[in-house]
């Protein structure tokens, strides 16, 4: 393969191009994935402008909740597209060389989406938390400003730690084979080319991850054991059907996202594959972003009633 002829060897330093190896093994499907890969992508970029145009035209959903969905959605529509096209494109050419500033530019995005949605996935937990077991002081909790408040904190980490580190990383030099073994460029991949001791590094990276994805996990995990006790103490079984339905599309959204994360991420490399982490890295990145929208919209019926009151307006208008 070319990939392989221009592989760099031994401490030669890397100072053009990467190769993204991706899915080179499954090299008799390139035209296959490139058709599975836009379909998704396109899905992705239709199901969250949906989302957010839904939530834009419909005022029943102008509400703290729906706030945070059309930053999700947004950043999911960020995610994919940090990454896809550039997927899309290496599977119909047989170089899939990305520059390191390239490389450097969509560890910037993909970084900076997965840590600002952690701190958002937080925050709709903390809306749900309050909606649920502080009802009656609801409206005084989570108030226009705290929204935007949380949603532009949620950025603001995401950017700034991400900016630093990534900024740090790609100011070192890289040396050895030029070879990434993933179908774009992740953070643990490019640390391993690093000519100098990572160890600091590494540190820094393990404290960054505990708090700004690790510590939204436990306060969404604490968000819940709080709910779950409202719901236990509801006397019907209805109350407790109807508090429950109110936060299954966040649950279900924080499973998928926080689940495939950790399988990708913690699974020591001794027990995994090349094709077990393309394969959780995909659902991760590429499916969760796709699911989201379905989501929140088959799931939850204040999303559905405001779709068939736009449908039926725009019927209305049409036939008149």
């Amino acid at each position: 393969m070319t990939h392989s002829a221009r592989a760099t060897n031994g401490n030669e330093t890397i100072s053009d191009v990467l190769i993204l190896v991706g899915f080179s093994f499954l090299n008799k499907l390139q035209i296959l994935l490139f058709v599975f890969f836009l379909v998704i992508y396109l899905a992705t970029l239709m199901g969250n402008l949906l989302v957010i145009l839904l939530i834009i035209l419909s005022p029943s959903l102008h509400t703290p909740m729906y706030f945070f969905l059309v930053n999700l959605s947004f950043l999911d529509i960020c995610f994919t597209t940090s990454m896809v096209p550039q997927l899309l494109v290496h599977l119909l050419v047989e170089e899939k060389a990305i520059s390191i500033a390239g490389c450097a530019a969509q560890v910037y995005f993909i970084d900076i989406m997965g840590v600002t949605e952690c701190s958002l996935l937080a925050a709709m937990a903390y809306d749900r938390y309050v909606a649920i077991c502080h009802p009656l002081r609801y409206t005084t909790i989570m108030s226009s400003r705290v929204s935007a408040y949380l949603a532009g904190a949620s950025w603001f980490i995401g950017i700034s730690v991400v900016v630093a580190v990534t900024t740090w990383i790609f100011s070192l030099p890289f040396c050895g084979s030029n070879l990434i073994q993933h179908f774009f460029c992740d953070l643990p991949s490019v640390m391993r080319m690093l000519c100098t001791d990572t160890s600091q590094i590494q540190i820094l990276v393990f404290i960054l991850s505990v708090l700004f994805a690790m510590n939204p996990f436990f306060l969404i995990l604490l968000s819940y054991i709080c709910i779950i006790s409202t719901i236990l103490k509801t006397p019907s079984t209805e109350g407790r059907h109807k508090i429950f339905s109110t936060c299954s599309s966040h649950l279900t959204v924080v499973i998928l996202f926080y689940g495939t994360a950790m399988i990708t991420y913690d699974t020591p490399k001794s027990s995994s594959t090349t094709e077990s982490n393309l394969l959780f890295s995909l659902l991760n990145k590429i499916v969760s972003p796709v699911l989201n929208p379905i989501i929140y919209t088959l799931r939850n019926k204040e999303v559905k009633g405001a779709l068939r009151n736009i449908l039926k307006k725009s019927s209305f208008s049409h036939r008149r």
